[in-house]
């Protein structure tokens, strides 16, 4: 069983910069994808990055030139680093960790949650 701890959320004014990492514990096995999702009140779940175990990433739109995913394959850690925050950012930030095996997704595991919250 894979156990994801995020760290990093807060408030911030807009225009700052905050920095989500994420340390994942247990069966963390290789090939796998891991990624950052967030929830605000009201709405559904939505991608924010993913980055595959080979670096490569992918990032929703609105997050493109603003944020940056990085991970540490040996640490089995992902970070999210946020500049130019806006008050549309503000939600909840998940952890989401993929397993897959000949193609196939066989396994997703999630964090708890970290808010972050972008006000003045």
């Amino acid at each position: 069983q894979v156990q994801l701890v995020e760290s990093g959320g807060g408030l911030v004014q807009p225009g700052g910069s905050l920095r989500l990492s994420c340390a994942a514990s247990g069966s963390s096995s290789s090939p796998n994808i891991m990624g950052w999702y967030r929830q605000a009140p009201g709405s559904q779940r939505e991608l924010v990055a993913l980055i595959n175990s080979g670096g490569l990433t992918t990032y929703t739109e609105s997050a493109k030139g603003r944020f940056t995913i990085s991970r540490d394959n040996d640490r089995n850690t992902v970070a999210l680093q946020m500049n130019s925050l806006k008050p549309e950012d503000t939600a909840a930030y998940y952890c989401n960790l993929k397993h897959y095996s000949g193609g196939r997704l066989t396994g997703q595991f999630w964090g708890q949650g970290i808010q972050v919250s972008v006000s003045s």
